[in-house]
C-alpha cells in the first residue's frame, strides 16, 4: 500500500517540471491526481463483485504489478493524454489494494484490527515521509520522470514481496453483490461516508497544490516542508493508532484538525507558521484513514470488505472533485482559495462525525 499511495502523490511533489514538460498549467497538470481518483471511484465497489472468489493475496499482487507498469507509463509518457491512461490504471490497482489489504492483514492477524489498520497507515506515511521529499528531489535533480520509473521499480518490488510473504487468503464466503447490496441498506454507515467524501475533498483540494503554497514563501524550503508534512504523518499514524479506542472522537478531531491547518497554511505570512500548520496538517490528515477504517468496519462488522469498499469509493470521489476543483480556484483565484475551501469542507466533516454515534465493540 505504501508504494501505490505515495504513487498516487508522486504528481504533488513534481507538479511544476511535470506541467511544464507536458504542456500543460499546474491547475490542469493537477488533473493526473483526479484521473487516478476516478478509475478508483469505479474500481473500489465493483472489482469484490467481478471477483467474488479470486484469494486476496493473488488479488493484491496483480494490483501492485499494474501500479508499476503505470508508473512506467507515466515515466516515457510523450504527452498529458497518456500520462493520463498511466494515472487512470493506477487507480485501478489503489482502490483495488485498499478495498482488500485490510482484510488480508486482518485474516493473517486475526482479532488485532487496530494494529492492521494502523501498521497500514504507518507504512503509507513512512512512504510519505521518504518517498514525497526524495521525489522532490529526484525531479529538482535528474528529472520528474526519474521520480516515476524509481516508483515503478519500487512497486514491482512491493509486489515480489507480497507474493513471499502473505499466505494465501481467500475472499469472503460472502463477497460480491448481495453483500455490497446489504452494506448500502446501513443508513449509518452511508453518513459516514459522506463524511469521508467531505474530509478527503477537503483534504485534496489543497494536497496537489502543496509544493505551490509552499514555494510562495521560501522555494529553497520545499523540499524540507514536505518532509514535515510526512514526519507529521508518522506521528499522526502513531497518535491515531493511541486514541482508537475513543473512536468517535478520533473521527470527529482528526478533520477539525485538518481544517485548521489548511486555514492556516492559507493564510500563513511567515515561515515557521507555514511550517507549523504543515506538521498539523500531516499529523490530521494520516490519522482519518486509521479512524474511517475502523469507523466503517464497526458500523458494518459483518460485511467489512464492503464497507471498506465504499470508503474507498468516497475517498476516490473525493479526490477526484477535490483535485479537479482546487485546480480550477487555483487557476481563477490563486493558491490561498483551494486551501480555505478545503478547510470549510473539512471542518463540516468532523461535526458531522460527531453527531453519529458509533456501536460498542
Amino acid at each position: 500500500m505504501a508504494m501505490l499511495v505515495a504513487s498516487e502523490f508522486l504528481p504533488a511533489s513534481v507538479l511544476p517540471a511535470l506541467a511544464a514538460d507536458v504542456g500543460v498549467s499546474e491547475g490542469v497538470a493537477g488533473l493526473a491526481v483526479a484521473a487516478t481518483a476516478i478509475a478508483g471511484a469505479i474500481t473500489a465497489p465493483s472489482i469484490a463483485v467481478l471477483l467474488p472468489r479470486t484469494d486476496r493475496r493473488t488479488m493484491l499482487v496483480a494490483l501492485l504489478v499494474a501500479g508499476a507498469v503505470a508508473n512506467l507509463v507515466v515515466a516515457v509518457t510523450p504527452n498529458f493524454a497518456v500520462l493520463l491512461a498511466g494515472r487512470l490504471l493506477l487507480g485501478v490497482a489503489i482502490a483495488g489494494a485498499w478495498s482488500f489489504a485490510f482484510g488480508a492483514g486482518v485474516h493473517a492477524m486475526r482479532g488485532r484490527d487496530r494494529a492492521v489498520s494502523s501498521a497500514i497507515a504507518f507504512g503509507v506515511s513512512l512512504a510519505t515521509v521518504v518517498g514525497v521529499p526524495v521525489a522532490a528531489l529526484v525531479g529538482d535533480r535528474i528529472g520528474w520522470r526519474a521520480a516515476f520509473g524509481g516508483a515503478a521499480f519500487l512497486t514491482a518490488v512491493a509486489a515480489a514481496g507480497i507474493a513471499r510473504a502473505l499466505p494465501p487468503v481467500p475472499a469472503h464466503p460472502g463477497a460480491g453483490l448481495g453483500m455490497l447490496r446489504e452494506a448500502l441498506r446501513n443508513r449509518r454507515l452511508l453518513a459516514g461516508v459522506g463524511c469521508i467524501v467531505l474530509v478527503a475533498f477537503g483534504n485534496f483540494a489543497a494536497y496537489p497544490y502543496i509544493r505551490i503554497a509552499t514555494e510562495r514563501l521560501d522555494a529553497g524550503a520545499t523540499t524540507w516542508l514536505l518532509i514535515a508534512w510526512g514526519a507529521g504523518g508518522v506521528a499522526g499514524t502513531v497518535l491515531a493508532g493511541l486514541a482508537a479506542g475513543r473512536l468517535r472522537v478520533l473521527a470527529a478531531t482528526a478533520p477539525l484538525l485538518l481544517g485548521a491547518s489548511l486555514l492556516v497554511a492559507a493564510t500563513a505570512t511567515s515561515l515557521p507558521l507555514l511550517a507549523a500548520a504543515i506538521v498539523l496538517w500531516g499529523l490530521s490528515f494520516t490519522m482519518i484513514p486509521v479512524a474511517t477504517q475502523l469507523w466503517v468496519t464497526r458500523v458494518e462488522s459483518d460485511r467489512a470488505e464492503s464497507a471498506m469498499s465504499l470508503q474507498v469509493t468516497a475517498f476516490q470521489v473525493a479526490i477526484t472533485l477535490g483535485s479537479a476543483v482546487g485546480g480550477a480556484l487555483l487557476d481563477a483565484y490563486g493558491v490561498a482559495t483551494p486551501f480555505v475551501v478545503g478547510a470549510a469542507a473539512a471542518v463540516a466533516a468532523g461535526l458531522g462525525f460527531a453527531l453519529l454515534r458509533v456501536p460498542a465493540r
